[in-house]
């Protein structure tokens, strides 16, 4: 978000900031660094509760405190993941990501989802009505669908009608 949001001119890099650059997603891209560190497996059961925390539970994903909170629900190391946190020696990686998906998928944010077939799309749901149990399952089969198997297809948006 900071990345693409930004109005710093194309040469500025969130991932050069130095040591306590105020950022909406730089906490938790280190934090995503750190539980990398661990292993795949718990990268993604990290990855997955971090969205969940984000997007179910309106945590603020900029919190060391939401990111030592998930790191412990997805049973990292906490010792480690908080030294390998304060460790700047891989945050060129970070930058190595945003360049390698924006560069050849477009992508703008997270979640962005990429099918086998190339195609990719960024999906955004209302964090007050994210569908459970097989609703979800049904959910995610259409947009699929849709995303997936429909590439003219370029962008949904729901207006809000004023309140």
């Amino acid at each position: 978000m900071d990345q693409v949001n930004s109005t710093e001119g194309p040469d500025w890099k969130l991932w050069e900031q130095p040591e306590g650059y105020r950022s909406k997603g730089l906490a938790a891209f280190r934090a995503s660094l750190a539980a990398r560190r661990q292993g795949d497996e718990a990268f993604q059961r990290f990855h997955f509760a971090l969205l969940e925390a984000k997007h179910a539970g309106g945590k603020d994903h900029g919190k060391r405190e939401t990111l030592l909170e998930v790191a412990q629900q997805a049973g990292l190391d906490m010792e480690k993941f908080e030294q390998d946190m304060a460790d700047r020696s891989e945050l060129g990686t970070i930058g190595e990501d945003y360049t390698a998906g924006k560069g050849s998928l477009g992508v703008f944010g997270t979640p962005t989802f990429v099918f086998t077939n190339d195609q990719a799309a960024y999906l955004k749901i209302n964090p007050r009505s994210i569908p459970t149990g097989n609703d979800a399952v049904t959910f995610f089969e259409r947009f699929v669908d849709v995303a997936r198997d429909q590439p003219d297809v370029m962008e949904i948006k729901r207006p809000t009608p004023p309140s």
